[in-house]
């Protein structure tokens, strides 16, 4: 499965959305998206993360379980770190949860213009782990801890990886 820009891929998703929050389109859904992720770094894909970043290029927020402790986590790591047990498999998240905290950054190096000012987060999940995350298609003034937020995902040049990023729930539709 590619998401790359221009590829053709049509799968129907409405979950993939620009750098700057406005919705992807693909090819043949009305025009190829020509952004993505970058110039922003990608991250690298390493056997710990290559379930998730997949995952994630392919829509789904994926956790990880410990089936020792019962811990389900994020970020990724072989071992768990509560009991640090080794039986640690995938299970999918709802891409649903809520502003835990958040700061607005008006400024910052490298990161292109367009692109701010720029809301970065921690989302706690309802199945319970904290994300270091973005907010992308809002105004940064309507973040508020407590805000509900679900999962969507930017496309980058790597065809594997995609980053999940977070809107709020009541934007559903907007462009």
């Amino acid at each position: 499965m590619t998401n790359e820009p221009g590829s053709g891929d049509d799968t129907g998703r409405d979950d993939l959305v620009r750098a700057d929050g406005s919705a992807a389109e693909s090819e043949t859904g009305g025009g190829a998206d020509e952004r993505t992720w970058e110039p922003r770094p990608v991250p690298e894909v390493t056997p710990e993360t290559e379930a998730f970043w997949r995952g994630a290029s392919e829509g789904r927020f994926l956790l990880s379980e410990c089936q020792e402790c019962g811990l389900i986590y994020h970020y990724p790591r072989a071992l768990c770190p509560d009991c640090f047990g080794e039986d640690v498999t995938w299970r999918e998240a709802s891409g649903e949860g809520e502003i835990y905290s958040y700061s607005i950054a008006r400024q910052a190096s490298g990161w292109p213009d367009e692109a701010l000012p720029l809301v970065v987060a921690y989302v706690e999940l309802e199945e319970g782990p904290r994300v270091m995350t973005n907010v992308l298609d809002c105004e940064p003034e309507d973040v508020a801890v407590g805000t509900p937020v679900e999962t969507r995902f930017v496309p980058t040049e790597k065809e594997d990886v995609s980053i999940p990023v977070f809107v709020p729930c009541d934007s559903r539709g907007r462009e």
